[in-house]
């Protein structure tokens, strides 16, 4: 049977979610517990690969597993886990249902702080450029939606599979005041590109601090060269927030 996995984590202290050699990932360590747990090697595969130092909050995996699986899986799990890494939930999906290909939505969000504070560092950027014009900020972000090659805003890979494009549907793009000093950029699409949200934003923010122009931005994404897009925000603001399939892939959803 096919399993999926819904569950979070603290991006801090991991070199991002797919496993690496000679680094800590998060996919790396769920599936040694659970490979320990079900006394069998079991490979896991993500719904999306968040970088370096990025959060979630909800994200998505799925597994096979040929028998049953008991009703306390999750409780033992998370005993065995990190700190940094909660599981909340694992459920059978139909045959062939897979975590990446079959998500239609994800939303990212970007928690900036206009006011430093030692206690937030891990989970929001202090940015010291002030002023930012939002108005003009959100105007560029909506510019978003008008295009499907986002070239400019992806980091180059050493090899590249001539199969993958960087064509991606944008639905939404916009910041908003979370709370006094707290900006937030909410971005959803059917897919993204590597470090492709923290360049948007690191474009974004010239804009708002007038070092370029809602013009220059658009010009920016029509020249599908990353060359051209020099600021990347730190990884600590970034959160994958939600994941969204259709509804007709579940069987029922928990393990009660």
């Amino acid at each position: 049977m096919r399993f999926f996995i819904e569950l979070a984590y603290n991006g801090k202290h991991f070199f991002g979610w797919q496993t690496q050699r000679k680094v800590s990932t998060v996919e790396e360590k769920l599936e040694y517990c659970l490979s320990k747990l079900l006394k069998t090697s079991i490979n896991i595969v993500g719904a999306s690969r968040t970088d370096k130092g990025v959060h979630a909050k909800q994200m998505f995996a799925h597994f096979d597993f040929e028998k049953k699986i008991k009703n306390n899986i999750v409780d033992r799990l998370n005993v065995f886990l990190p700190k940094s890494i909660k599981v909340f939930n694992i459920f059978p999906v139909k045959e062939n249902i897979h975590a990446r290909f079959n998500a239609i939505k994800r939303t990212y969000k970007y928690y900036l702080t206009q006011e430093k504070n030692p206690f937030n560092q891990d989970f929001s950027w202090y940015c010291f450029y002030h002023p930012l014009n939002i108005q003009k900020m959100n105007i560029a972000s909506k510019k978003l939606i008008e295009y499907k090659d986002f070239s400019s805003f992806c980091k180059k890979e050493k090899k590249t599979n001539k199969n993958e494009n960087n064509v991606c549907r944008i639905y939404h793009a916009d910041w908003s005041y979370e709370k006094k000093n707290v900006l937030c950029f909410t971005i959803e699409a059917n897919r993204f590109l590597r470090s492709m949200v923290r360049s948007i934003i690191g474009a974004l923010i010239d804009v708002g601090r007038n070092k370029i122009s809602i013009n220059e931005f658009i010009k920016i994404i029509e020249l599908k060269n990353s060359n051209f897009c020099k600021i990347t925000v730190p990884a600590c603001g970034l959160f994958l927030t939600q994941i969204l399939y259709p509804e007709d892939i579940f069987y029922e959803k928990k393990f009660e």
